[in-house]
């Protein structure tokens, strides 16, 4: 059974689920959302820390890399590996759990970026 919105498209079908509203597809299936991209840098990778929102816990915070996803994920997991340490990508950005700016500022200037340490 399938619900049909006020301004004329389906909400909700059993056979397919939830539906986005642009395309008309289901959400596993849609086309509009997955052209969204990060917005294009300054080219200057920035290596910093932040405590916010984590209990005071400190996680070391690469952001400006201009990666597409998978690649960001891959390099996360290469940085990972070499603080030995747990982390994430989260909207494009890298938290690696733990103090690591110094080690990270190293590894990303022999992949060849240009790295600046932010904050304090």
């Amino acid at each position: 059974m399938a619900k049909k919105r006020r301004s004329g498209g389906f909400v909700y079908s059993t056979a397919y689920g939830t539906m986005c509203p642009v395309c008309g597809n289901a959400i596993a299936a849609c086309v509009c959302g997955k052209k969204a991209s990060r917005p294009a840098g300054d080219g200057v990778v920035r290596v910093g820390r932040e405590t916010k929102g984590r209990k005071g816990k400190g996680v070391t915070v690469i952001t400006g890399v201009p990666l597409p996803d998978d690649e960001l994920s891959e390099l996360a997991r290469k940085l990972k590996q070499l603080c030995g340490a747990g982390g994430t990508v989260r909207d494009g950005v890298i938290e690696i759990q733990g103090e690591h700016r110094d080690k990270l500022v190293e590894a990303l200037q022999k992949e060849g970026w240009t790295v600046k340490r932010s904050g304090g």
